[in-house]
């Protein structure tokens, strides 16, 4: 089983349910951390990295010698990672998808492959269990390919051992957010009783509710705002899982890098039975 820890904005409280949910979880279970951009679910795992490769993205290169000047590349190529203008033909390798169509339209094989780096896929194990990471490379904007060779890392890694896997996602809706989440079996929304909270938890379940996945809703400061994201869920028919309250003392412990469900009895309580509701709603028979 596959489950996705998602939110509408950064801040919710995403790595603090995805970290706690690996340290109670019963059974086997893979950490993967998906937020490419800003990954930071290792400074709380602690994982000994055993392994680590480059991954990249296909691009074309040209030979202007054998290019006519057609301009049918230019016109497929949407985002103007390809151009011609006038007699020069111009290539942007950072604005490029990867689509591999100019390569493909091109009658004088004047275009061939070439490759560009995105980042990097780690992983490795911590007492928690196994871990997988991806990093972006500074400056590089296409996240989601990144996110496609972590997750084939991901694929491998439980093909030769089968095991669940909790995925820590990258904030918001746009299109890592949803690649994150498209493949999962279970999304679970961290949000908060506040306006901001509020309207993006509205925004995370407008744009994921079409995958037609099992959803549960966490939230977290549970106690400050008001109960609009209450009344917004009962509406909506969202159950919310777990609750976790505003407290100084959680706060305090995650800027310490500490896992919340380890700090005290009554939360690795409520993060097992999160887990366990997890598990129940995701159609599976819950282990005890």
């Amino acid at each position: 089983m596959k489950v996705t820890v998602a939110s509408g904005k950064g801040g919710t409280g995403k790595t603090t349910v995805s970290a706690s949910l690996i340290s109670v979880w019963p059974g086997p279970a893979v950490a993967v951390d998906l937020d490419v951009e800003e990954p930071n679910l290792h400074l709380f795992l602690h994982p000994e990295i055993s392994g680590q490769r480059n991954a990249f993205m296909e691009i074309p290169k040209a030979d202007e010698s054998l290019c006519s000047r057609c301009g049918q590349c230019s016109d497929l190529c949407q985002f103007k990672a390809i151009s011609l203008m006038g007699e020069v033909l111009m290539l942007f390798p950072e604005m490029c998808h990867g689509c591999g169509g100019c390569i493909s339209i091109c009658p004088e094989g004047a275009l061939s492959a070439d490759v560009r780096l995105l980042g990097d896929v780690s992983w490795g194990h911590s007492e928690k269990g196994d871990f997988i990471m991806g990093r972006l490379r500074i400056g590089e904007a296409m996240s989601p390919p990144l996110m496609r060779a972590v997750k084939a890392r991901l694929e491998d890694r439980i093909t030769a051992s089968p095991a669940d896997v909790i995925i820590d996602a990258p904030p918001g809706v746009s299109c890592p957010a949803v690649n994150a989440v498209m493949d999962s079996d279970m999304i679970l929304l961290v949000t908060e009783p506040t306006p901001f909270g509020v309207y993006d938890m509205k925004l995370a379940h407008q744009a994921f509710a079409p995958m037609k996945k099992p959803m549960g809703v966490v939230v977290n400061r549970a106690g400050m705002g008001n109960s609009e994201i209450y009344d917004y869920c009962k509406a909506e028919n969202l159950e919310i899982l777990a609750e976790i309250p505003y407290d100084r003392r959680i706060a305090e412990d995650y800027a310490n890098g500490c896992i919340i469900a380890d700090t005290s009895e009554p939360m690795r309580q409520l993060f097992t039975g999160l887990a366990e509701k997890i598990r129940q709603k995701a159609g599976r028979e819950v282990s005890r």
